[in-house]
């Protein structure tokens, strides 16, 4: 894993949470959440190859 991945995550991390307070304090609750859930998918997508990398070098070492 690349330290720009972690970069790009703090980013979304960053921009997601300045748009739910400034979407909150707007009175738009539901366009914060969807925001929020936004973010939570793309850093999902990003993560999950690494995941399965993971499961899979431990599936090897203990030759399951």
């Amino acid at each position: 894993m690349s330290i720009s991945l972690l970069f790009k995550i703090a980013a979304v991390g960053i921009l997601v949470s300045v748009l739910g307070q400034v979407l909150k304090h707007a009175g738009r609750e539901e366009q914060a959440f969807l925001t929020s859930l936004a973010g939570l998918l793309l850093v999902l997508f990003w993560i999950v190859p690494y995941i399965s990398d993971l499961f899979q070098t431990i599936k090897d070492l203990f030759m399951l």
